[in-house]
């Protein structure tokens, strides 16, 4: 395991929220790394993530994440779908307290991760599943349903689409955005928008693929 030096994490961490123009209080900071420490605790037991150091984490899941968040800025009650270990639904979680946020993952050591986080952070607005989507009832439905690099675009709303609002959207967060995913959807669901998403000290292509249903 690498060294977790939280100092230069947080520096790191730092410098790219100022980058992204995100206004989030150093508490929120606080609990960001606390959750990459658990991360990084975890790992070495659990393997959530192929991702072993740290700093790296920071860049390729904590800042990758953040960058969705401006695209959830009307969203009140998320999903995240094979949430694994927890991005981006704790990330959200973190950054959006006003926003109720549920991860659902088949994998109970993930889930069991995901709820260990939700105590130790007493996130509030977290609620996590353990079972397939596809499953899944709720009495109140979702009006933004995300997934991160999960599966195709097809499953991914086959799978999850009856958990959606009316009005409701889907956010997919993509590395490059395949434009054979993307035709393949069934009607009625289309993509009503695709955006690149900048990632401070990340040079990849990273996009957010918006999906909702066609009139």
């Amino acid at each position: 395991m690498k060294v977790f030096d939280r100092n230069a994490l947080s520096q790191v961490l730092n410098d790219g929220i100022k980058a992204m123009h995100l206004d989030l209080s150093g508490q929120q900071v606080e609990q960001l790394l606390d959750y990459l420490a658990l991360l990084n605790k975890w790992n070495s037991v659990y393997n959530l993530t192929s991702v072993r150091d740290p700093m790296q984490m920071v860049t390729l899941h904590l800042l990758d994440s953040l960058a969705a968040v401006p695209a959830f800025a009307g969203a009140r009650n998320v999903l995240d779908v094979g949430a694994g270990g927890g991005l981006p639904g704790i990330v959200l979680a973190i950054a959006r307290p006003d926003m109720k946020v549920s991860m659902i993952d088949t994998v109970h050591k993930k889930t069991a991760f995901l709820s260990q986080v939700k105590a130790e952070l007493g996130l509030a607005n977290v609620t996590v599943y353990t079972m397939r989507v596809e499953q899944l009832q709720v009495k109140l439905p979702f009006d933004v349903i995300t997934s991160r690099a999960f599966a195709d675009l097809s499953d991914f709303v086959n799978w999850s689409g009856h958990l959606l609002q009316e009005g409701g959207q889907f956010i997919a967060l993509k590395g490059v955005a395949p434009a054979e995913e993307r035709e393949r959807l069934p009607a009625p669901w289309k993509v009503s928008k695709l955006q690149p998403l900048e990632v401070p000290g990340l040079g990849a292509e990273r996009h957010l693929v918006f999906i909702a249903k066609t009139e």
